[in-house]
């Protein structure tokens, strides 16, 4: 796996991926990660179509993900340490 790109966001670190090909996208934040594969075929236009769905709305619905499973994890912990 060969890192492509890195994104800069304010909120989370987003790095690009190529690996048999296929493109990697993962959005960090913490100890938290999402990961969202596509094959290189699907879009259209390599790197720079994939830049190009990554847009804000995107991003905001991960983040938003980012907080959804800090909860669940959270919850959890806080279940099995009573």
């Amino acid at each position: 796996m060969r890192v492509i790109a890195e994104l800069p966001h304010p909120d989370c670190k987003i790095t690009l991926f190529s690996m048999n090909q296929k493109l990697i996208v993962k959005f960090e934040q913490g100890n938290l990660e999402q990961v969202f594969k596509v094959k290189e075929a699907d879009v259209t236009e390599g790197v720079n179509g994939l830049f190009q769905m990554l847009d804000d709305e995107f991003i905001e619905e991960v983040i938003k993900q980012f907080h959804a499973m800090r909860t669940l994890f959270k919850k959890t912990y806080e279940r099995h340490e009573q």
